[in-house]
Formats: structure tokens, sequence, C-alpha cells
């Protein structure tokens, strides 16, 4: 059964940082790409950060890039999303997504492309 947990969210005030977890189980994330995406309140889902399956890949929407990275470590089956300098703009639940995936693929951050998700995680960035 495939599974993904997120996990590191929490309240942080501005200007400070989160590492939030994304923990595969029932496969192996060699031969998936993973997607970050938020929501925020009364806003629709939106693409944050994607990995390719090889690692060899990553894409940052404009809002976080140079703040966010993402990374995967395929032994431990666990993507991680590090957030820096964090924003009152950056509230939301965050959520993990996967789909398989060839190493010719480019991973997106379309939800559509994804079909399987976590239960998400939420981050509060508040003074």
């Amino acid at each position: 059964q495939v599974q993904l947990v997120e996990s590191g969210g929490g309240s942080v005030q501005p200007g400070g940082s989160l590492r939030l977890s994304c923990a595969a189980s029932g496969f192996s994330l060699n031969y998936y790409h993973i997607a970050w995406f938020r929501q925020a309140p009364g806003k629709e889902r939106e693409g944050v950060s994607c990995i390719k399956n090889s690692g060899g890949m990553t894409y940052y929407t404009g809002s976080v890039k140079g703040r966010f990275t993402i990374s995967r470590d395929n032994a431990k089956n666990t993507v991680y999303l590090q957030m820096n300098s964090l924003k009152a703009e950056d509230t939301a639940v965050y959520y993990c997504a996967t789909r398989a995936a060839g190493p010719w693929q480019e991973c997106s951050v379309r939800a559509p492309d994804y079909n399987y998700w976590g239960q998400g995680t939420q981050v509060t960035v508040s003074s």
C-alpha cells in the first residue's frame, strides 16, 4: 500500500526555518517523482517544488526560489523540504505527492500529475 506521511510542520516567526519530511512506505522512491504542494485557507492548492526520481532535476515556484530547498534520501525513502527565511505568506497546509515516472520525464508541480498524496502538515508563520 502506497503511503506518504508528512511531518515537521509547526509555528515559526517570520525569518525562521522549518524542515518538512515526507516519508514513503509501500514502495521505493527510486522510481517516483516527488512534489510539494501547499494550500492556504481560501486559496487554491499551489505547487511549490518537485524533484525527479534520480534527484537530478529540481523545480521551485518563483515565490520560494532561493529560500526553499528540496532534497531526497532514497535510502531512507524520504524527501525533505528545507524552508528558510519564512514569510507570513508561506502559511499553509503542506502536502507531498508522488507519481511513478521514467528517468526521461521531468517532474512537475501540476496536481493532476500526481496520484498519491500525504495527509498534509500545517506550517504557520506569524509574529
